[in-house]
């Protein structure tokens, strides 16, 4: 008999990623969406699975739903991967931030441990819980035992979320695992986060259009970028497990957003020249001139992370799972797929 996964967030990035790879290891997968994006699919559309998945409604902030929806499904696993995952705007929508992203949790939480006490959990947390401070930033890069000091609205939701997912595995023998995943990108990421900017950006100009002006705020700031196709891996893998635990999933090295924009423009043959500094700094190609970037002070966070990077070296012992993929290669694999699509 199939397994069963029921999948929060289905249809964004990680929950695509996720659905297929659960698919084709032979289970059962049921995904939960909010009732405005029951129509839209287009990540599932473009893995070619969305007739594979058994969709429900699912509300983060409806008890009552959440609590339905376990009842009838009973799954043997369930991701949670739903929320409201954009740092800036979590600075505009800091309540329905830590509804969604913590509340939220502990609804599943609950439910689970009281109905159906045999699902193993995953909860996505996220490298913004650590904050990138100076003082809390180890040499080889955040850890599992790393201090936490969450910088931003989101930051601070999904500690909340990650830590009552701990409490829930300490206290009641609840197979709770939290999945601390760094910046994970890929052709499937929203067009809001920074580099599928930067990507749709250059296949805009690879198609024989004049794109408007990429802007964009902090160009210094530093990521450990992944493939998200790549991750979650780890997120089946942690559920496979004997015991919950909690993992740190990177790939152990960090690249500018600038470089990142290099990286983006050079598949499509174009080199950038950068002048000036900070708000004031402009990206031009080297061959014609023309400018392709700017700097944008609306784009700056209220309170910066300037770096984040992440060490693996549990997922690697554990897990026995390593990124193949560096932000160099994401850059080209993102670029190609844009520059296909608007082609079509």
């Amino acid at each position: 008999m199939s397994k069963k996964a029921f999948i929060t967030g289905v249809n964004g990035q990680d929950g695509a990623w996720l659905a297929k790879l659960l698919l084709d290891k032979g289970y059962e997968v049921y995904g939960g969406v909010r009732r405005s994006s029951a129509a839209l699919m287009p990540n599932l559309d473009f893995l070619g699975i969305t007739d594979k998945i058994k969709i429900s409604e699912f509300d983060l902030l409806d008890y009552s739903n959440i609590y339905n929806t376990i009842k009838d499904v009973q799954p043997d696993e369930f991701y949670n991967l739903a929320a409201q995952s954009h740092v800036g705007t979590s600075f505009k929508q800091p309540l329905t931030t830590f509804q969604i992203d913590s509340v939220g949790v502990n609804y599943v939480l609950d439910i689970l441990h009281n109905f159906s006490p045999k699902t193993k959990f995953y909860q996505a947390s996220t490298s913004e819980m650590f904050g990138g401070l100076d003082y809390n930033r180890p040499e080889a890069g955040y850890s599992e035992e790393s201090p936490f000091h969450p910088r931003s609205p989101y930051g601070v939701a999904k500690l909340a979320a990650h830590w009552m997912t701990v409490n829930y595995r300490e206290s009641y023998d609840f197979f709770g695992t939290s999945g601390i995943l760094f910046n994970h990108e890929s052709e499937l990421r929203g067009p809001k986060f920074v580099t599928r900017k930067i990507t749709l950006h250059a296949a805009t100009w690879a198609n024989g259009n004049k794109g408007t002006l990429l802007e964009l705020g902090n160009m210094d700031a530093k990521r450990d970028w992944g493939w998200a196709k790549e991750y979650v891996e780890c997120m089946y893998l942690m559920l496979q497990q004997e015991k919950p635990d909690t993992f740190v999933i990177a790939t152990g090295e960090t690249t500018t957003v600038r470089d990142f924009v290099e990286y983006s423009f050079a598949v499509i043959n174009r080199e950038i020249r950068w002048e000036g500094e900070v708000e004031n700094e402009k990206g031009f190609d080297k061959k014609t001139g023309e400018q392709l970037v700017g700097v944008n002070s609306e784009f700056y966070r209220p309170a910066e992370v300037d770096l984040l990077l992440g060490d693996p070296s549990k997922a690697k012992n554990v897990l026995g799972w390593e990124p193949k993929v560096k932000a160099k290669e994401l850059a080209e694999i993102m670029v190609k797929s844009d520059v296909d699509r608007m082609k079509k």
